[in-house]
């Protein structure tokens, strides 16, 4: 469990076991932190759903192809629960992206903190906050996809569960799809609580084969909601183009 010393809308440099972490993404391709977040922390959030401001954009799925559903992008200033999450869970996601890099045969590496990736952003044209709140009614769904934004993106992503299963809602499971060469696809449904953190990769992430380490590619979404509404912050580490 993840000791995050959190107040309601407040958080500081979260507990996790990054080795442990690494482990469970080297052996499932994803990790579940449990209770990352309160219920006072989640409902905190959730709510700001329905608030006017606060968001660059909002997304209606249905009109781009991409399921149905909705998703919002925060704008800056991020809520400070939102900024605090990402700047303090970026340098052991870091260390975990560096590794890759070494096992891909990758030059240089990431930046050990978040303000250094944000520079690299914006000096390849990218700005725009992606941190988002996604919300799902009775029937939505989201499709398999990636979240790259840009010529930058940061390998590694999290998602944070604000609802309760079988209490808010029914259905929408989180799922992964692995994609290995000359093999078939490898599909996993992620179980989450309200207020456990998934980390997963962006795009691609290194698995060992007899001839060394290869390009496993990784796309994510969310099956058809049967009832209720459920929603999800989604950490996104890079700012899009």
């Amino acid at each position: 469990m993840a000791d995050l010393g959190m107040k309601d809308g407040q958080a500081e440099d979260p507990c996790v076991d990054w080795d442990a972490v690494r482990v469970a993404i080297d052996e499932a391709g994803h990790a579940v932190v449990p209770a990352v977040l309160s219920a006072g922390q989640c409902a905190v959030l959730a709510a700001l759903y329905d608030r006017p401001d606060g968001f660059r954009s909002t997304v209606v799925m249905a009109r781009h192809g991409f399921g149905r559903g909705e998703y919002r992008y925060f704008a800056y200033p991020l809520p400070g629960l939102v900024e605090d999450l990402r700047r303090s869970l970026y340098p052991g996601l870091a260390a975990i992206a560096n590794i890759w890099g070494r096992r891909l045969g990758q030059d240089g590496g990431w930046p050990a903190e978040h303000e250094g990736l944000l520079a690299l952003c914006r000096d390849a044209g990218q700005s725009r906050p992606t941190p988002l709140l996604l919300s799902y009614n009775a029937g939505d769904y989201n499709c398999l996809h990636q979240d790259l934004y840009g010529s930058i993106h940061f390998p590694l992503q999290a998602a944070i569960l604000l609802d309760a299963p079988g209490v808010d809602f029914t259905g929408g499971e989180f799922t992964l799809v692995e994609t290995r060469p000359r093999q078939q696809s490898r599909c996993e449904i992620v179980p989450l609580g309200r207020g456990d953190m998934v980390i997963f990769p962006v795009r691609e992430f290194p698995r060992a084969g007899s001839r060394g380490w290869y390009r496993a590619q990784m796309r994510h979404g969310v099956s058809k909601l049967r009832g209720g509404r459920r929603r999800v912050l989604g950490l996104i580490f890079h700012d899009g183009a």
